[in-house]
């Protein structure tokens, strides 16, 4: 047991050290580790943690790490979760999807499966109002507003 927290550990100081920290906010890090997840298996993947420890141990440390940033996240004011949204989208050069229904599929692969059903409702409200506010202000920037 104790051996297997140590291992732990050390996934998670890797993979923030070496993955997380160069990212610009917590979206962005959220957003890479919700990545690593394999839907089709329900199972975190790392290609490079997964060269130095057991493919379990990588995928408990990453899930863990997951419901972290997630809650991360919910935990910084709507100003903020706006502001790193918008910084992860120019950062990525992503867009908004148009359709609110794409909007909620996108965001809703951000969320780790594990996560509460309070939660999740929460996530998805703030960034579907998030969606519309940046869709008001694109519209506002195209009309000359």
């Amino acid at each position: 047991m104790q051996e297997q927290l140590r291992t732990n550990r050390q996934i998670l100081y890797d993979l923030a050290s070496r993955y997380l920290e160069p990212l610009p906010g917590c979206f962005a890090r959220l957003i890479y580790v919700a990545g690593l997840r394999n839907r089709t298996k329900d199972f975190y993947e790392h290609p490079d943690l997964s060269l130095v420890y057991r493919p379990e141990a990588v995928h408990q440390a990453l899930a863990a790490c997951h419901e972290e940033l997630f809650e991360r996240a919910l935990e910084l004011p709507l100003i903020e979760q706006k502001q790193e949204l918008i910084q992860y989208l120019q950062a990525s050069g992503q867009a908004i999807p148009e359709d609110n229904r794409k909007c909620r599929e996108l965001f809703q692969s951000w969320i780790p499966r594990q996560a509460p059903d309070y939660l999740k409702e929460l996530f998805q409200s703030n960034l579907q109002t998030l969606c519309e506010l940046l869709h008001e202000r694109r519209s506002k920037a195209r009309s000359g507003k």
